[in-house]
């Protein structure tokens, strides 16, 4: 294992789930992974103990101080819009430059398993210029994309691969989320992004009590990266 960028085809479709359940994983089998979530919008400090990055450190069996959020979440934003909408709400703008060589010093640095985790789709504008696919790109590590089960979500995940292999990334698997909306099976979610994944391995991961270690779906994520 290495780096790996999770990003997915819209917001509020699993990206920190997935990768919270991942962490928990990985260490029981005491890996020393790290993860990362360094843009955020929607962010409300009054409730901090149920935002992104504080799941996140909860994984990480981190406290979940302002100290700690900042580290692994240093752009936050309040408004929930897209971040070169909330930055500029707050007279802020987010440093492209800044935001790579954060994630770079991360990479870098890292001892095992490290995650980055995007936000929203992959296509989300960062700034006037910049979207989460050019940090993707500047990046140049390994996707595990993260899409929903619901109807539709066959069309949205074929228009990102297509999207993601036009850049020459390479995806290390492909997570289909269930939530309880959906209306379609998950297995025949899965069934159908297989038919056009190519080499890409898909792994349907149901929607899972808080905190579970151990579901066979979670380790046969692990098993793709």
């Amino acid at each position: 294992m290495a780096a790996y960028f999770v990003t997915s085809t819209g917001t509020d479709i699993g990206k920190t789930f997935v990768t919270a359940a991942l962490i928990r994983y990985l260490r029981e089998s005491n890996q020393p992974v790290a993860a990362l979530k360094p843009v955020v919008s929607g962010y409300d400090s009054s409730v901090v103990d149920t935002s992104d990055p504080a799941v996140l450190l909860d994984a990480l069996g981190r406290p979940v101080t302002a100290d700690e959020v900042n580290q692994i979440a240093p752009w936050r934003f309040r408004a929930p819009l897209s971040p070169d909408l909330a930055a500029a709400r707050e007279g802020r703008h987010i440093d492209f430059d800044e935001l790579v060589k954060f994630s770079r010093a991360a990479i870098d640095g890292a001892k095992g398993p490290l995650f980055i985790e995007g936000l929203g789709g992959i296509m989300v504008p960062l700034d006037g210029q910049r979207t989460v696919l050019d940090w993707m790109s500047a990046l140049d590590i390994p996707l595990l994309l993260v899409v929903g089960g619901y109807l539709g979500t066959i069309s949205h995940t074929l228009t990102a691969l297509d999207v993601i292999a036009q850049r020459k990334l390479s995806i290390a698997a492909i997570v289909v989320s269930e939530s309880e909306r959906d209306t379609v099976e998950l297995a025949d979610t899965v069934a159908s992004i297989t038919r056009f994944a190519g080499s890409v391995g898909v792994v349907g991961l149901p929607r899972l009590p808080a905190g579970i270690k151990h579901h066979p779906a979670v380790a046969k994520i692990a098993s793709l990266l």
